[in-house]
């Protein structure tokens, strides 16, 4: 009796042991969550998309600490590392790879130079935005590493369960990554927004030594060239304003029209697929699936007819105004505001009765 009495309790011990040795493994896995972003940066400049990159990796765990990764040549690069390191106070140390080498942002060295930082440091995220920077660079590091992405990442649940949208849009997916390596994420910038930020916090600085850094002998891309806008509108990506134009404009001189309503109301400029097949706009200004996600504050659509692909990438704008001659057009479906008639009727009198922008 006694015998027996004993060895319950002897195994009810090692089972209480057991539990808490269990426990405290997943508690140090926590905490040992470090993050490695890739940041994107122009003229001395980090650009929005990454600071709402580092608001996602604090959605990983309330310890991980946060590495921004730079990399380029030149004045505009040390610029760029100082602003990040105040850009958030998330931010514990910023990493700085100044070469010629990495004067332009092609993936093969790009991708190599990830993979040469992760083995110093083994970090266990490697993030950057689902922007066409992040979308080119990202891809070929989980090939390096050999594990699979998680790409559009629009909620974090946990260090390893994310959200991401399937069938444009149309279902959200939840994903657990269960690999050994580095969890490899592209994040959905407008899902994270940036608030405010009230604490002073500046972060250490730190050169990558590249002495040991080797690039494949041959290399299968090469820059050709950059054409950029000479435009005072805001970045179509984190613009408050959108004003959008679709086919039924008809011509390059008609979509001025949209071109003139986003100065008057200090908004960038959109356009569907089929205007920019259609040649009225460079392909940078497409807004959807393909094209750019948005999310402004106002978002108006001209002669849109609202395809599915199109309304992949603005569902996250706070508010929807359309205007089309098809009163069954799809894009009242998801407008918050909507005016059936024509759009070279409406846009002509918005012009004339909204004030000019001061």
């Amino acid at each position: 009796m006694t015998r027996a009495i004993l060895l319950r309790a002897l195994t009810k011990k090692k089972l209480v042991l057991s539990n808490a040795h269990r426990f405290i493994s997943i508690t140090n896995l926590s905490r040992c969550i470090s993050t490695l972003i890739l940041a994107e940066h122009e003229s001395g400049s980090i650009k929005p998309q990454t600071v709402s990159t580092v608001v996602a990796a604090n959605h990983l765990g309330e310890s991980s600490s946060v590495s921004l990764l730079l990399a380029g040549s030149g004045s505009s690069l040390q610029e760029a590392a100082s602003q990040a390191a105040s850009c958030h106070p998330s931010v514990s140390e910023v990493l700085v790879a100044d070469s010629d080498r990495f004067e332009y942002p092609l993936a093969e060295p790009w991708a190599k130079l990830v993979d040469f930082v992760r083995q110093q440091r083994d970090y266990s995220h490697i993030l950057a935005s689902s922007s066409s920077f992040g979308k080119n660079i990202l891809p070929r590091v989980a090939a390096l590493l050999d594990v699979s992405p998680v790409t559009d990442v629009v909620k974090i649940l946990g260090s390893n369960e994310f959200i991401r949208p399937i069938y444009a849009g149309n279902a959200l997916c939840r994903v657990r990554y269960t690999g050994a390596g580095p969890c490899v994420l592209t994040i959905r910038t407008t899902s994270f927004p940036v608030t405010p930020i009230t604490e002073s916090k500046k972060a250490t600085i730190s050169q990558i030594d590249l002495s040991k850094f080797k690039e494949d002998a041959v290399s299968r891309s090469r820059y050709v060239g950059q054409s950029t806008q000479d435009t005072e509108r805001p970045d179509l990506g984190s613009a408050r304003v959108v004003i959008t134009g679709g086919r039924a404009l008809k011509s390059v001189e008609n979509f001025k029209m949209i071109e003139k309503l986003a100065e008057k109301l200090g908004g960038a400029v959109g356009a569907t697929r089929a205007a920019v097949d259609a040649g009225y706009v460079p392909n940078d200004l497409q807004v959807g699936q393909t094209g750019k996600i948005v999310a402004p504050e106002l978002y108006m659509a001209f002669g849109v007819s609202g395809a599915i692909q199109h309304l992949a990438g603005i569902k996250d704008s706070k508010v929807i105004v359309a205007v089309n001659k098809d009163a069954d057009a799809p894009i009242f479906q998801v407008a918050d505001y909507g005016l059936v008639g024509d759009l070279f009727e409406v846009i002509p009198e918005l012009l004339e009765k909204l004030p000019e922008k001061k």
